[in-house]
């Protein structure tokens, strides 16, 4: 569910939503969602002084309630994306 909503908003912020792609890992530490987005997008997704991450990351923990969750921002480009 966290993953889902969390697509669905890095979907309404980016140029390029068919591109985003969120993926739910378990770490030892916890859980980690990690948002891949397109290389023109990454910027909206972190906004001025990371404001817009800031502010994704607070709702998902808004949502996520007692459980710990990490939220990753990564540019295609650096890992090597691939569409599922």
């Amino acid at each position: 569910m966290l993953a889902d909503a969390l697509e669905h908003l890095v979907q309404g912020i980016v140029a390029h939503p068919d591109d985003v792609d969120v993926r739910d890992r378990t770490l030892r530490r916890g859980r980690m969602l990690e948002v891949r987005v397109n290389p023109e997008d990454i910027g909206k997704v972190i906004g001025r002084q990371g404001r817009t991450a800031t502010a994704l990351r607070t709702v998902m923990s808004a949502l996520s309630g007692p459980e710990q969750v990490r939220i990753d921002f990564v540019d295609v480009d650096r890992r090597g994306f691939r569409r599922h």
